[in-house]
């Protein structure tokens, strides 16, 4: 690795991640840094920190984190406000579709149980369970996907336990 100072982000990442070929030596960091020797040498004493140089910095620091939090204030109230005049406005959004029927002559509709061949009914299920599990619905609706299935899959039984009988 050079000294080149065009390079992106990306490839310096490449450069630094490559691992070595077999055989081959990893080249040693370029800035070494003994994290252990700093911490020793903070806590050696040699290092002095006046509590009033410590104060100042915190107090110019705090100045401008006041300034940015004022902006952040207004930008918040701004959007408050607009906001509120959007809401005055009316729901920009159509409303909700109705959630899926649990009536069961609309899942046996639905189904299409009426013209079904017993042939057709593990088909049905299929299609339906596709369409109608609890784990392929938004959490909101699982609840009522649940009861559908459930409901879908009792009337599918008992079509193919009419079938059957007919059959015998």
């Amino acid at each position: 690795m050079g000294t080149e100072t065009n390079r992106d982000f990306a490839s310096l990442l490449d450069d630094l991640f490559v691992a070595p070929e077999p055989g081959e030596i990893a080249p040693a960091p370029t800035i070494p840094f003994d994290y252990l020797a700093v911490a020793e040498e903070l806590h050696s004493g040699r290092i002095r920190v006046s509590g009033e140089t410590a104060a100042a910095g915190y107090r110019e620091a705090g100045e401008a984190l006041e300034d940015e939090f004022v902006s952040l204030l207004d930008m918040v109230r701004a959007r408050a406000v607009a906001d509120a005049v959007e809401a005055a406005a009316g729901p920009l959004e159509p409303p909700a579709p109705e959630p899926p029927s649990i009536d069961p002559d609309a899942i046996a509709a639905e189904l299409g149980l009426a013209e079904a061949k017993p042939a057709d009914l593990a088909r049905l299920r299929r299609i339906f369970a596709l369409a109608n599990h609890p784990d392929r619905v938004a959490p909101h609706l699982r609840q009522r996907a649940m009861v559908r299935m459930q409901l879908a899959n009792m009337m599918i039984d008992d079509a193919k336990r009419r079938a059957a009988k007919k059959k015998s």
